[in-house]
């Protein structure tokens, strides 16, 4: 699976962007999704997740009621819809895709820089 973030930018504190995460090669909607994000210095953390069908979500609590995870099988692409943002949202966000117990298909990543 091929897989190309977009969307990503500067915006300032409290302000909106999506992302998308276009899949091609093999059916995307066989597999659950997740967005992870690194920020300099840090490691690699998963953001949020999505099953196959889309039908349940997981959330790291500091994007609780923030982000939101979804995903067009019709169109092999997972969207994350990040509102009220935070400096410390500030990152590389990857999408990724679990072909097997792991996540072990990964896009190229989008910036994301939140300003004060």
């Amino acid at each position: 699976v091929l897989l190309v973030e977009s969307g990503g930018g500067l915006v300032q504190s409290g302000g909106s962007l999506r992302l998308s995460c276009a899949a091609s090669g093999r059916t995307a909607s066989n597999y659950a999704m997740g967005w992870f994000r690194q920020a300099p210095g840090k490691e690699r953390e998963i953001v949020t997740a999505i099953s196959s069908g889309g039908g349940r979500t997981h959330y790291a609590d500091s994007v609780k009621g923030r982000f939101t995870i979804s995903r067009d099988n019709a169109k092999n692409t997972i969207y994350l819809q990040m509102n009220s943002l935070k400096p410390e949202d500030t990152a590389v966000y990857y999408c990724a895709a679990r072909l097997t117990s792991e996540y072990d298909c990964w896009g190229q990543g989008t910036q994301v820089t939140v300003s004060s």
